[in-house]
């Protein structure tokens, strides 16, 4: 399902199932020491995938711990994204001189819960989910917008180190070819330059899973005598606080 929504050169690795047996490194083990059964088969599976993904791009297996705000730490020349919910895992890893991000997410074709849509979306977006539920009542069409603002909090988070609210990402989505596109609302001068500030992705709905995936291409040298793009715009240190009127995000990676 991910190969589909990402470019080939990104590495993905997927599961519908919880192999028998999965390796842990000591360090990833020491993380679930005391978790509950159904934590421990989806954290290690998707580490599992995690290894699977690493072999395609010809890099020899590695834990995977969470860093700041629970993201996943890669190899310096590696980036990536895992998720997993119940009859999904998978992680997608490129090398980071193609990608400058990816950010991936997975959830059930389910509806959230009474009054969810309400604290994430912004007025625009109830419009659309509402219209579409009603034309293809088959895709939970508010946990597809929960899940692209995830996909987009993974993209963003490990290049600039911003936390964003689910109000800040402006969603809109393209039904029949499955794309997305989302926009950064806050004043530009309040948001990393690291980052792009606008999104586009794919988006999938198949066997009871929905699934969002961006991937960003490394940003090409500038040539000697050029300013790159936003150069003269203000910057602002990865983790300056910001806005907290809706429910944030969840951490990049936290649930792995």
């Amino acid at each position: 399902m991910l190969t589909k929504l990402l470019p080939a050169d990104v590495a993905t690795a997927e599961a519908t199932a919880d192999p028998s047996e999965v390796f842990l490194y000591p360090e990833e083990e020491s993380l679930i020491r005391n978790a509950v059964p159904k934590r421990r088969l989806e954290f290690g599976t998707v580490r599992w995938c995690a290894r699977r993904a690493m072999d395609s791009l010809g890099l020899p297996p590695a834990p995977v711990v969470p860093g700041r705000r629970g993201a996943p730490q890669w190899a310096p020349s590696v980036v990536g994204s895992m998720t997993h919910c119940a009859g999904f895992r998978g992680v997608a890893l490129a090398r980071s001189a193609q990608f400058a991000a990816v950010g991936i997410d997975a959830e059930t074709n389910t509806a959230l819960p009474a009054g969810v849509l309400e604290s994430i979306a912004l007025p625009r977006e109830l419009r659309w989910t509402r219209e579409l539920a009603r034309a293809v009542p088959e895709i939970s069409w508010d946990r597809l917008l929960f899940s692209i603002k995830e996909a987009v909090y993974k993209t963003w988070f490990p290049l600039t180190g911003q936390e964003l609210d689910f109000t800040d990402a402006l969603v809109s989505i393209d039904a029949a070819e499955e794309t997305f596109r989302a926009r950064l609302l806050p004043d530009p001068a309040t948001l990393s330059t690291a980052g792009p500030h606008a999104f586009s992705g794919r988006w999938s709905a198949a066997d009871g899973v929905l699934l969002s995936a961006i991937a960003v291409p490394a940003a090409r040298p500038v040539a000697a005598g050029t300013r790159p793009a936003g150069a003269d715009a203000p910057r602002v240190a990865a983790g300056a606080p910001q806005r907290r009127s809706a429910p944030r995000l969840c951490p990049a990676g936290s649930a792995c």
